[in-house]
């Protein structure tokens, strides 16, 4: 008689090879454990949250708390970047600015964490940076630039690999359920997978997959509500192509009482030629990324261009590239992590959570492992505390 395949198994899985994921399994594997990374399509899929080259790594945050954390998030940088061989970010700079910004109150933050920066009235960022029409103060650090998303997440999983990680692609969770003394992850087409202790990095499927998971109802329930949306990206040429003057622009981010918007320098995803532009939480809000179509939204895409032809002078107001990408935020936009019986769940939220991506995995260790705590922002008791 014919016995079935035991399913694969591993110390931990972690479930998601972006930023978060990636990460995870790089710090778990190179702590000695046995790591499986399963991932639904490929690392870095186009259609999620950690594709392509442009992602602003900046230290510019209203609250101390993730000012400090980038502090911390660069020397994990540095260390992937030593690792890899590769320079993962590009330096920019960036500019802050716009009545809701407030960068007097930024330039104190950045003061406290003693990070480089410089108050700039309008007229002297003009001065500096012509191609932008600033409206009000402008906070300028030198410390920012570009990270380049995709690559980051290919020098993870390698570096997961490297340290004995399994990486699994094509491989779309549908369900955990309870297995012995651990957990079954099971595929969408009947595959499993057996594992002690799980870490669930799905970005924005994560919403469409809890209630598959195997957690306590109290747990469970004190997840807070996630907004995912299908965003709007666009890519303005320069109109000055020297190379010295495209290397000039900075990344920013504008908050007006009329228009939010945040900008960078485009990177190899549209040649280097121009700007990728946004309007902040503009896009399509989904239940979960499963639901996006890949469409951009006229209505956007108009409101966009009528912002560069406003406040960015040193652009063509004709965008010779155009994308959609997941976004996903909580309602305070504060991350998510924390464990219960086994199961981490992580949800740093694409908005702003690229620029922690190595240490993300460091926490997603101690988190899983028991071996350190995250911050108690992070922690589902303290976002029910925040919503109560």
């Amino acid at each position: 008689m014919s016995q079935s395949t035991p399913a694969p198994s591993a110390e931990y899985i972690v479930i998601g090879a972006g930023l978060t994921g990636a990460a995870a399994a790089w710090k778990l594997a190179q702590r000695g454990h046995e790591v499986a990374l399963l991932e639904r399509t490929v690392p870095a899929a186009a259609d999620a949250s950690s594709h392509g080259s442009a992602r602003i790594f900046r230290y510019a945050y209203p609250d101390s708390f993730y000012t400090d954390l980038v502090c911390k998030a660069r020397t994990a940088w540095d260390e992937l970047e030593l690792a890899s061989g590769q320079q993962l970010i590009s330096p920019h700079g960036s500019v802050d600015y716009g009545a809701l910004r407030n960068p007097r109150h930024l330039a104190a933050v950045l003061e406290s964490a003693g990070v480089e920066h410089e108050l700039l009235s309008a007229a002297d960022a003009r001065a500096r940076f012509a191609g932008i029409a600033f409206d009000t103060e402008v906070l300028w650090h030198p410390g920012a630039g570009v990270i380049d998303a995709e690559r980051s997440v290919l020098a993870m999983v390698a570096q997961a690999k490297a340290h004995g990680a399994r990486i699994e692609t094509n491989w779309p969770v549908a369900s955990i359920e309870p297995a012995g003394s651990g957990y079954q992850v099971n595929s969408a087409d009947g595959r499993s997978y057996v594992g002690s202790r799980i870490v669930v990095a799905a970005g924005g499927w994560l919403p469409g997959l809890l209630g598959n998971l195997p957690l306590p109802a109290g747990f469970a329930g004190s997840v807070p509500t996630m907004d995912v949306y299908q965003e709007n990206a666009y890519h303005f040429p320069y109109l000055d192509q020297d190379p010295e003057a495209r290397l000039a622009w900075p990344t920013y981010i504008h908050k007006d009482p009329a228009f939010r918007s945040y900008g960078l320098p485009g990177g190899r995803d549209a040649g280097f030629r121009g700007q990728k532009v946004a309007e902040y939480m503009g896009g399509r809000r989904m239940d979960s990324a499963a639901a996006q179509d890949g469409s951009i939204d006229p209505a956007n895409r108009e409101r966009v261009i009528d912002y560069v032809k406003r406040y960015l002078p040193g652009l063509d107001p004709t965008p010779y590239a155009e994308t959609t990408c997941i976004f996903t935020s909580t309602p305070t936009e504060d991350f998510i992590m924390d464990e219960t019986q086994g199961i981490t769940i992580m949800s740093p939220c694409s908005g702003h959570g690229a620029k922690f991506g190595p240490l993300l995995g460091d926490l997603a260790a101690d988190l899983a492992t028991g071996t350190g705590t995250v911050p108690e922002l992070f922690r589902l008791s303290s976002h029910a505390k925040t919503l109560a």
